[in-house]
């Protein structure tokens, strides 16, 4: 499946500064994998040692936190909406 994944600036020097770029997978655990093949060190940027995402890293499906789908096996269809942004804080 061809996906168009969406990061915020924070996360564009993991992918060159680019603010989106096409990516490959059937899940949301391979568009990672791909990234990864193609941007070495873009995996640890939103997932720790054990695959689980960053506590501080949201990963959107066309606006649905996959947190609440099926995380990193979220199926994805062709051209999906990937978005990757860290979680903001502030007072």
């Amino acid at each position: 499946m061809a996906v168009q994944v969406h990061v915020t600036s924070v996360i564009q020097k993991a992918v060159d500064g680019q603010r989106q770029v096409a990516a490959d997978g059937n899940t949301v655990g391979e568009v990672i994998a791909n990234l990864e093949s193609r941007y070495p060190g873009f995996r640890a940027t939103v997932m720790d040692d054990s695959g689980q995402l960053h506590r501080f890293v949201n990963i959107y499906l066309n606006d649905e936190d996959i947190r609440y789908l099926q995380g990193s096996d979220t199926a994805l269809s062709d051209g999906d909406q990937v978005s990757i942004l860290p979680a903001l804080a502030g007072g």
